[in-house]
């Protein structure tokens, strides 16, 4: 009797092997020669460093969007010194670049972001609001970490893509002033993603996962200007208020908001409202942000210049300007891609946090009054579509997924409870932590990348689903067509706080 239980334990001890090797050997053969080299890479110290450095750089430069010279010039250095071709000033925007490595199909776009926020000034790694200069821009979306883990993907790519002769094309594109939602729409009229099979998008976050579905808004960014005449404040009725217009505009838009979709979203700021008030305005101007679904934006927006042109007739004043700056439609991620994704998400896993990381994410965590539960433990699930549209912010990463097949990855780095636009993100995306978030962003991106580049299969199922999409949700343009890129957006303020700056830049070199 107990020869037989020896003997069925034996047999069972043997299975159990027989079942870990076969579980070791399947995950051995899901990381084909082509994407170990790019893991190697990646998780090497001197990398993590590298790349690191190169954030905490961008995250010091802090600069916003559409006068992001020194950001946009480290990535390109650093993407040049690595042999990759990089075209500049693309798109009628200075700090718009492309830079390409390999030739022919298929071709894999990655996209990057580098451009801060307004007011968000604070140290890193501190957990309670220090600004480093008081009222200066701030890293509070991570951008600093977005840009430079699509750079590292994508030289690890060009790695795999030398040694073992992978035949295709690797693109970087560097996509200025996504905060203000600019670049994407006149990068692609310029026609830069002509002929991209597949796109990469990434974002930083607090937790490793990604998504696929129609999700976010679709959003007008619009200058309204009106001219007025000037007289005496004491003897006022000799002139005409322009800025009169603009807050005449805003009650007029505000009662809007009762007649509107739940899901619509819509702010603004009066950025030029005179200078005295002694002085009746005769130039006054406001800045809208219309959101809403793909559906619907076209009409409120058109409703919003409606409040506009009524308000100039009431109060005997010109409507002298309707700028539109830019013009998005709301994410359309694709399944087959967020697919994908996720296997290298989960390939990659989550980085490996030390007990400083927990630490500082529980002071944070406490200062902001939220769960205490230090870094996360564990990737995302893929999420699912919500069935319904509740409003929520706007990426021109939008425009992009609707002439490619396009998802997000949204890698780790951030504390859980840290708030978006806010001081807590500025004082998460610099140092250790964001380095190890953004490298294993790096190494998700770069995996699904190589998938795509050397899985054809993997790449029909992209295209086949992106394509039949298509014929019901063809791309139409929001951006009118006598916009230009505003060139000129935060240059004024930009200018106001670089000398204040400067002193605290923390170049990587």
């Amino acid at each position: 009797m107990r020869q037989n239980i020896k003997f069925f334990i034996l047999l069972a001890l043997v299975a159990l092997i027989s079942t870990v090797n076969s579980h070791a050997g399947n995950k051995k053969k899901e990381i084909y020669p082509e994407k170990q080299i790019i893991l190697d890479y990646l998780t090497k110290e001197e990398t993590i460093e590298k790349y690191g450095k190169i954030s905490d750089a961008i995250w010091s430069y802090a600069e916003l969007g559409m006068q992001e010279f020194r950001s946009s010039a480290l990535l390109i250095k650093t993407l040049e010194n690595e042999g990759f071709n990089v075209e500049k000033g693309l798109a009628g925007i200075p700090t718009c670049f492309v830079a390409t490595f390999g030739s022919g199909k298929p071709v894999i776009g990655l996209l990057g972001e580098f451009d801060a926020l307004p007011m968000l000034s604070q140290k890193g790694r501190v957990p309670y609001k220090k600004p480093v200069v008081e009222g200066a821009p701030g890293h509070g979306c991570g951008h600093n970490t977005m840009g430079t883990a699509a750079v590292a993907a994508a030289i690890a790519v060009k790695k795999a893509m030398e040694k073992y002769n992978i035949k295709g094309t690797i693109k970087v594109f560097g996509s200025p002033a996504e905060e203000t939602l600019i670049s994407r729409p006149y990068m692609i009229r310029a026609g830069l993603f002509e002929g991209v099979d597949a796109v990469i998008d990434n974002h930083s976050s607090s937790q490793f996962g990604t998504r696929y579905g129609v999700y976010g808004s679709a959003m007008y960014s619009t200058i309204f200007t009106f001219r007025g005449k000037t007289a005496h404040g004491a003897s006022a009725w000799q002139g005409n208020s322009a800025l009169d217009a603009v807050e005449l505009m805003n009650v007029a838009t505000n009662y809007l908001r009762e007649h509107l979709h739940y899901g619509h979203r819509m702010h603004y700021v009066i950025v030029n409202g005179g200078e005295a008030p002694n002085v009746v305005p005769d130039m006054a101007s406001v800045w809208y942000f219309v959101r809403n679904s793909d559906k619907n934006v076209e009409e409120m927006y058109e409703k919003v210049i409606n409040c506009a042109k009524a308000a100039a007739l009431a109060t005997g004043t010109e409507l002298e300007e309707i700028r539109c700056l830019t013009a998005i439609h709301q994410r359309h991620a694709n399944k087959a891609a967020a697919e994908l994704f996720q296997k290298n998400i989960q390939l990659a896993g989550k980085p490996e946090w030390t007990e400083k990381d927990h630490e500082f994410a529980r002071e944070l965590q406490k200062n902001l009054e939220a769960e205490e539960k230090g870094m996360p433990e564990k990737v995302d699930s893929l999420k699912a579509p919500s069935g319904s549209f509740t409003g929520g912010g706007s990426s021109d990463v939008g425009d992009v997924t609707l002439i490619a097949p396009t998802a997000t990855i949204n890698f780790p780095g951030g504390v859980p409870g840290n708030i978006s636009h806010h001081w807590s993100a500025v004082a998460a995306n610099y140092g250790p932590t964001a380095w190890k978030g953004l490298n294993a962003g790096a190494k998700a991106i770069a995996a699904s990348a190589i998938d795509l580049l050397t899985k054809p299969n993997e790449l029909k199922k992209l295209r086949d689903e992106f394509e039949e999409y298509s014929k019901e949700n063809p791309y139409k343009l929001f951006l009118p067509d006598e916009s230009e890129p505003p060139t000129d957006l935060n240059k004024q303020l930009m200018s106001k706080w670089r000398e204040a700056m400067e002193q605290y830049y923390n170049d990587p070199e």
